[in-house]
């Protein structure tokens, strides 16, 4: 995984046009409490209402939060459901100039009723929508060519998210294929499941699920040799850079024109919802290739982030810091063999893990640093922080970080074996990993009882103090041991 984990550290900002369908995602929550007196239907008591952004708006949130610099070119309707949407997409701060009110349409909406059993183990028990497939009209359709030639001149890739919604006419297709690729810029299309797909013509590749490239072979997909078939058949016949078909938890068969033929697995997840997937391999797909990365490592990435977003109930975010964490974790999830390798978590299963600690009445430290070169000073360090509470939790910076920090020579360890060093330590018990310069996300989510950093420091520079005072945590200040310093052990090993 290292070489993905240093292509996780330079994505960068790469500036991606999303074309397709906006839509809005609406979730209701609440328990399922009992058969309803008037049916034999299970009766909702709702208790939370939520609202995320779906379809194309979606592929872009998931860019948003991966770092990209985003924009959308699609179309919501005048109701209060589309100014909604536009609201929470420019919210987040992607870039909705591409899209378009038309007024003889509604805002597509996908509303899920999640029921929980018992107060947990939530379900989606079933989904309303509220959209129109007709094509967009002659006017809609020219508003939105006349605003993609603008958007593809500031982007470095184009992705087309394809929900058959009436956005993707072949008229813009065709007009945002010639102008990426006059640019130079690729066009990666997420297709539609059953429709004519001679209008993605030209694209640079595209990514149908197992279901939607069988259809449009006409064959079925069981094995990886049919899966890579049916990815060359599709590159062949629509001209595409590469032919791509997504296999779920089969991973992602590539079919290159230079040759290549590959299946690229995923490991097992615990998975809770496969609501999203798709969007997510798109985008970071996207990213990736936008970075310059070459399309194994792409979707090796693409499958990582995949995988991250069916935990999640939903459709949902994944970050980068995510990413990264998950990456440091996969090598040891097979090897228990290795003493305290599960320590090694991602942010999500971390903050799990200390909500049910706090629920036994736990107290919670946190400390964090680069641990490049791991001394006696630090072991003494690390046993003052965990005896300020009930477990310790230590968060290292990843590599890229490390350089900005310490310089290009630094660090001598890769992040992988930092983090299994400290996890072998008995006072650590859980270690992750941040990608920024400063801890302060981790520490907002992780909400330390006791903050600890070394004596050297002050309470007015440390990083988080004022945020965990503001709830009643306090701040400790550990003593160093003299004579142990990481830039001095490493100018000795130098000399000798």
């Amino acid at each position: 995984m290292t070489d993905l984990t240093e292509l996780v550290q330079h994505l960068g900002a790469p500036r991606v046009l999303v074309v397709g369908d906006v839509m809005l995602d609406r979730y209701v929550w609440g328990n399922a409490e009992r058969i309803s007196q008037e049916a034999p239907v299970i009766l909702l008591r709702a208790d939370k209402r939520e609202e995320r952004l779906g379809g194309a708006s979606s592929v872009a949130t998931m860019l948003q939060a991966l770092g990209a610099r985003t924009s959308v070119l699609g179309v919501v309707g005048t109701d209060g459901d589309g100014f909604h949407a536009r609201r929470i997409i420019t919210d987040l701060g992607i870039d909705a100039e591409g899209i378009v009110a038309d007024p003889d349409r509604p805002t597509t909406v996908k509303e899920r009723y999640i029921g929980r059993a018992q107060a947990k183990h939530p379900q989606q028990m079933i989904r309303v929508d509220y959209e129109s497939r007709e094509p967009a009209s002659a006017a809609v359709e020219q508003q939105l060519a006349d605003k993609l030639a603008a958007k593809i001149a500031e982007a470095d890739i184009v992705l087309v998210s394809d929900y058959d919604k009436g956005v993707c006419t072949p008229g813009l297709l065709r007009v945002a294929i010639e102008v990426a690729k006059a640019r130079g810029i690729r066009v990666i299309a997420d297709p539609t499941r059953g429709g004519d797909y001679a209008k993605y013509r030209g694209c640079s590749s595209m990514t149908p699920n197992r279901l939607e490239a069988g259809l449009a072979t006409n064959r079925t997909i069981h094995t990886h040799n049919e899966a890579l078939d049916a990815a060359s058949h599709l590159r062949d016949t629509l001209g595409l850079e590469a032919g791509l078909v997504t296999l779920d938890k089969d991973g992602i068969a590539l079919a290159h024109r230079d040759g290549r033929r590959t299946v690229f697995p995923t490991r097992p997840r615990q998975v809770y919802d496969i609501t999203g997937a798709g969007d997510m391999v798109m985008a970071t797909l996207g990213l990736a290739l936008a970075a310059g990365a070459d399309y194994d490592a792409a979707i090796r990435l693409a499958n990582v982030a995949g995988g991250l977003e069916v935990e999640k109930i939903g459709v949902a975010t994944v970050t980068r810091a995510e990413i990264l964490a998950d990456m440091l974790h996969a090598p040891f999830r097979a090897a228990e063999r290795v003493p305290g390798a599960a320590k090694v978590t991602g942010l999500p299963h971390l903050i799990t893990e200390l909500e049910a600690r706090r629920r036994n009445g736990q107290k919670v430290a946190f400390t964090n640093g680069c641990f490049d070169v791991l001394h006696a000073g630090h072991v003494q360090y690390l046993a003052e922080a965990r005896r300020q509470a009930d477990c310790l939790v230590v968060a290292i910076n990843s590599d890229a970080s490390v350089q900005k920090l310490k310089g290009p020579t630094r660090p001598l360890n890769p992040v992988e074996a930092r983090a299994l060093v400290l996890a072998g330590l008995q006072d650590v018990d859980y270690v992750t990993i941040f990608s920024e310069q400063t801890p302060a996300t981790v520490i907002e989510a992780v909400r330390p009882d006791v903050l600890v950093k070394g004596a050297d420091y002050t309470k007015s520079n440390v990083v988080g103090a004022d945020f965990v005072e503001s709830y009643g945590g306090r701040v400790h200040l550990a003593d160093l041991c003299d004579g142990f310093s990481t830039t001095n052990l490493i100018e000795r090993m130098k000399a000798a």
